[in-house]
């Protein structure tokens, strides 16, 4: 209860601040001032753009893999060099080029998006924000809470693959932990979020000719989409090289789970896919990735390591039971990634074209 009435409390005092900033700064806000909420309505340059935003996300949802895909998406880009859509700019060495982000996708719905608000407003919303909108959208017609998406952000024009430090899916709770605060979030935010995005791990494959690199990949958040079976293997059949599968599975999750991925497969055969919460097949908005993670029936071993601190056991058991709880924290703490390292005022540029920058 006290976290719930700590969540209103934080989403009012922004919503406040930001009020008495818009009227101070005039027609664009500074490069320190926050986002607001309705910024487009307020300066005049797009009054419509969420509902323009909305009716696109309904329009593609009979396609129930672009939840994870965005969710995925908007932390590859807001974890990396803060919220300002580099992630969706094309080019040799740019972020979505490198090997971490391998299996992204959902590119295609952001310039879907991006060109009915350019028909409407032209040059004058962001793919930034309209990123972030598209997110909200979409885990709400999944099932999740819609919450206030706080706008004003412009769009970096730069991108680089080396920025890309995106954690493994092997890394330990602790080693989570320090990566999330080293962005500016916290314990809970990290429990919270912890299910939508892990990098690729990488696999090498002999050939008869070279070395082969490839990588597996996470289809957005943990409670939904799914995820290479490589990203799993050492956790089915040589946990911590000791050549057994992981002693703390539970047992008909593994057998499960070893026959839907082989240890090894034919040459030629494609690295399987498999649902990342196999209670949770269409993608929806749920908590039951909680109730297995207490059920040692994780898929991928850093879920199951949400076990092992205190104050991450604490909140997995709160979440799994309590998913109103869960709906609550995940809108606070997604909107509090959404304003990570942001480009507000004269910085950046608003992108006619989310993948180039302008001319």
């Amino acid at each position: 209860m006290m976290r719930k009435c700590c969540l209103c409390l934080s989403f009012l005092i922004i919503l406040v601040v930001s009020v008495v900033d818009v009227a101070a700064i005039g027609l664009l806000p500074s490069e320190s001032a926050p986002l607001i909420r309705h910024y487009y309505k307020i300066h005049n340059t797009c009054a419509n753009v969420e509902p323009f935003v909305r009716q696109q996300i309904k329009a593609l949802m009979g396609d129930k893999s672009i939840t994870p895909k965005l969710i995925k998406l908007l932390y590859a880009d807001c974890m990396v060099n803060g919220c300002d859509a580099s992630i969706l700019l094309d080019g040799d060495n740019t972020e979505k080029e490198s090997a971490k982000n391998r299996g992204l996708g959902a590119f295609a719905v952001i310039d879907i998006v991006k060109k009915v608000v350019e028909a409407r407003c032209p040059r004058a919303v962001s793919c930034a924000d309209i990123l972030n909108l598209a997110v909200r959208d979409a885990i709400y017609f999944s099932g999740g809470p819609s919450y206030p998406v706080f706008l004003g952000r412009r769009d970096g024009m730069k991108s680089d693959a080396a920025w890309v430090d995106l954690p493994l899916p092997s890394i330990s709770w602790e080693s989570a932990l320090a990566y999330f605060t080293s962005k500016g979030l916290n314990v809970v935010d990290m429990v919270t979020l912890l299910g939508m995005y892990i990098a690729p791990k990488p696999i090498l494959l002999l050939s008869c000719l070279r070395v082969v690199i490839t990588f597996g990949s996470v289809s957005g958040g943990h409670m939904m989409g799914r995820t290479r079976c490589s990203n799993i293997l050492d956790r089915l059949y040589d946990f911590n090289n000791t050549g057994k599968p992981d002693p703390t599975m539970e047992p008909t999750t593994l057998s499960y789970l070893q026959r839907q991925c082989p240890k090894k497969v034919r040459l030629g055969q494609p690295n399987p896919l498999i649902n990342l919460n196999p209670d949770n097949p269409t993608h929806n908005f749920t908590n039951s990735y909680y109730s297995r993670v207490l059920a040692r029936r994780s898929v991928l071993g850093v879920d199951q390591q949400l076990l092992y601190g205190n104050d991450t056991r604490e909140l997995t058991v709160e979440y799994a039971n309590g998913l109103e709880d869960f709906r609550g924290e995940f809108a606070y703490s997604i909107s509090k990634m959404g304003g990570l390292k942001v480009l507000t005022g004269t910085k950046g540029e608003i992108r006619k074209d989310c993948r180039v920058v302008n001319k």
